[in-house]
């Protein structure tokens, strides 16, 4: 079971939905994919659509039990590959630190079994919850979009996962930088270079364009593979070419991963 966490530093760069594209590229795989929603913000759980919830991942945390990830996960409404976590606006009472609250949804998910991916959506931050993710995960997924702050983000996002990898959870590394919501304009070129520069091989090609089949796609609960518009097909082949990228660095041996 591969767990990725999702992380950014800020928010409207499309983490969820970046998240939610990958959910469903490796679905449309038949991999057993399980959302995990740490997003207070709730935006996954809302698109995914779940019947009902009776646990949420702020459930999961206050209880952190071996194995009760299992306990909080419902269907989503996307099809029987997509479990869900779902989140909750409560939630964010625990972004702040707790003792040993950053191994709460490590401890959680030790022993659940059955799903290929596990996708973590964290919140656009590096608060507790966000430690709790990447504590949790074998790699973790920049998002960020270009931006003036990009290469900052980025840095401050890949410097969190060195921490934690050096505070002992020797398993993580970064699966990639996605360059997100892209247009044609010589100001967002400029970033990405500047980003392909930094960074080389980490940022994952190509850039994903600003489409609105992801936001309708979204909007409808849908993942934006049974979209059947010319920006859907786009995106969802660009998602493809990304599950296939994280898949192939997250095999690799660990002195391959570095930039």
């Amino acid at each position: 079971m591969l767990v990725i966490s999702v992380v950014s530093l800020k928010g409207g760069v499309g983490k969820t939905s970046v998240t939610l594209g990958l959910a469903g590229a490796a679905a449309a795989r038949a991999l057993s994919t399980l959302v995990v929603d740490l997003d207070p913000q709730a935006n996954a759980t809302t698109a995914l659509d779940p019947e009902s919830v009776p646990y949420t991942s702020n459930d999961v945390l206050a209880d952190a039990r071996p194995g009760v990830v299992g306990d909080a996960v419902v269907q989503s409404g996307w099809s029987r590959y997509v479990g869900l976590v779902a989140s909750e606006p409560a939630l964010e009472l625990r972004n702040t630190p707790e003792g040993d609250g950053t191994l709460r949804l490590r401890t959680a998910l030790s022993g659940v079994s059955g799903y290929d991916l596990v996708m973590v959506d964290s919140p656009p931050s590096l608060g507790e919850l966000t430690r709790n993710g990447l504590y949790a995960a074998d790699a973790a997924l920049v998002v960020t979009e270009p931006s003036l702050f990009a290469l900052q983000g980025a840095q401050q996002a890949l410097d969190a996962v060195d921490v934690v990898r050096r505070s002992g959870h020797l398993v993580l590394r970064p699966a990639g930088i996605v360059v997100n919501r892209m247009r044609p304009t010589t100001e967002h070129r400029f970033r990405v270079s500047e980003l392909e520069q930094t960074y080389g091989g980490l940022v994952l090609q190509p850039p994903m364009p600003d489409r609105t089949a992801v936001t309708q796609a979204a909007g409808s609960c849908l993942p934006v593979q049974q979209g059947s518009s010319k920006g859907a097909r786009e995106v969802s082949a660009i998602f493809d070419t990304y599950l296939d990228a994280i898949l192939a660095r997250v095999a690799a041996p660990a002195e391959r991963m570095t930039p």
